[in-house]
């Protein structure tokens, strides 16, 4: 399995391209890009690497993280796969993003697909797993690739530091407790491909990280 790691719109949101490097079967994770120019930019990689999109898959639906899904649904034809509990996040999606003075790109792609805590999907010859660790929000996923040894932890875990659970539908005692419980059971040599930010271990947070230590 092979990443593509961009750094979208000006927040920034960490996108991803999830791939097999034999079957090119692939997975765009949290499509963050905003501007023609962001998108443009995605499909050309795709298109160079001579990829099959299969799955759209977001950590969660905050605003940030879902601003590509509508060209991607209208590139590929494929909505997100997204776990129930976040999709009120959808419809308020243009009015949270002009709090920041920004408008929202077209209209919020619906859900597809409800992903669940333990669900498995097939790309090329390998399987992602599911892990649903709320407190960010409360649909709030990580996704798992045990033959890669990565993890996409979206905005749960950062490097030395955790999401904001100060949202509607936050809790930092769930988000800690699921970061301890479920993502810090996986092997500590583990890449961990977050929201924002850059790359860690699961080996490095379990040491370094502020909140694992304190709270």
């Amino acid at each position: 399995m092979k990443v593509k790691e961009f750094k979208f719109n000006m927040l920034p949101v960490n996108s991803y391209v999830l791939w097999d490097e034999i079957t090119r079967e692939a997975a765009v994770i949290d499509a963050g890009c905003y501007t023609p120019e962001e998108c443009d930019e995605l499909k050309q990689f795709i298109d160079e690497e001579g990829l099959t999109i299969k799955f759209l898959l977001n950590t969660h639906l905050h605003f940030d993280h879902i601003f590509g899904n509508g060209f991607i649904y209208k590139q590929y034809g494929l909505k997100t796969c997204a776990h129930r509990a976040d999709e009120e996040w959808l419809t308020d999606a243009p009015n949270r993003t002009r709090m920041f003075g920004l408008e929202f790109p077209g209209e919020p792609a619906p859900i597809g697909h409800y992903l669940e805590d333990g669900d498995e999907l097939l790309l090329g010859r390998h399987i992602v797993q599911c892990i649903h660790v709320p407190g960010h929000s409360p649909g709030s996923l990580a996704f798992y690739c045990d033959y890669a040894r990565c993890l996409f932890s979206g905005d749960i875990l950062f490097r030395e530091s955790i999401g904001r659970a100060d949202l509607p539908g936050g809790n930092i005692r769930q988000l800690i407790d699921g970061i301890r419980e479920k993502l810090f059971a996986l092997p500590d040599a583990t890449l961990v491909y977050p929201g924002h930010g850059e790359l860690t271990t699961l080996g490095y947070e379990k040491q370094n990280n502020f909140y694992m230590r304190n709270f």
